[in-house]
């Protein structure tokens, strides 16, 4: 039996315990994908990040995410965790199927760099009605930020009253990210990717990828602060840069151990 190293750390957090738990797996080489997937389902979190050293100069790490269900393409809270337990100057590189990520200290924060969303308006009603909600525009993220999908309701309050119908909203491929004008933040929303086996993620930097080029075309500026609306709840720093996003965000590692594998 051999002992393999595991962190949880809660990322875009305000304090331990809150924001969104992930866990994190340094591997020297890669386990088979039916015993990530196992030890993701065995974590139960929304994300278990795993590494190996990348062999080149482009990146330092190689890095893939599994919910307790699938592997998703996008995981920003997760790569901020690992970035969080791996980066040992001002930053740390991740190949990813999303491209190269990088994580980099910014004063008290350590800043996630990923990919902004093109958005496009879509007519899903079902959608709509699964959230509970009346018809309305949904604004789709093009692909590889796990099926995101922005619909804007009145106020805050309206994003915490949101209860939708899990069993119906299961039988649609779509994290729903339900958001409004924020009231101590900028911007607030709420997150549901049940398709993924995730009911209600805590907070999710895959959807702050489309959810930032949406809110900087309607807020007027490039910089802002959203509230991830969650019983954890989280805050995330956010900016946009061309076609890129920087998300920053506190991380706390609340277990430090091994796999007995």
């Amino acid at each position: 039996m051999t002992g393999t190293p595991f962190f949880q750390v809660d990322a875009f957090a305000e304090r331990p315990l809150t924001g969104n738990p992930a866990g994190v797996m340094p591997l020297d080489r890669w386990l088979p994908d039916d015993v990530m997937q196992a030890i993701a389902a065995e974590n139960n979190l929304a994300e278990t990040a795993f590494t190996v050293p990348f062999e080149g100069e482009d990146a330092d790490y190689e890095l893939r995410w599994f919910t307790p269900a699938v592997e998703v393409p996008l995981c920003g809270h997760a790569t901020l965790a690992a970035g969080h337990i791996l980066i040992h100057m001002d930053r740390v590189r991740f190949s990813t199927q999303a491209g190269i990520l990088t994580v980099t200290r910014n004063g008290d924060l350590l800043e996630l760099d990923l990919p902004a969303a093109q958005l496009i308006e879509v007519d899903e009603p079902e959608l709509c009605e699964a959230l509970g909600l009346s018809p309305r525009p949904v604004w789709l993220a093009s692909p590889g930020f796990n099926d995101s999908a922005i619909i804007q309701v009145e106020s805050e309050a309206e994003v915490l009253a949101v209860s939708p119908d899990f069993a119906k909203l299961k039988t649609i491929r779509r994290m729903a990210v339900v958001t409004a004008r924020g009231e101590e933040q900028d911007i607030a929303s709420r997150v549901f990717v049940p398709y993924a086996g995730i009911d209600e993620d805590p907070v999710t930097g895959s959807a702050h990828g489309a959810l930032v080029p949406y809110w900087a075309e309607r807020l007027g500026r490039e910089s802002f602060t959203a509230l991830q609306a969650s019983v954890r709840r989280g805050v995330l720093h956010c900016r946009l840069k061309g076609d890129r996003v920087a998300l920053g965000g506190r991380c706390f590692t609340i277990i430090a151990g091994t796999f007995q594998l």
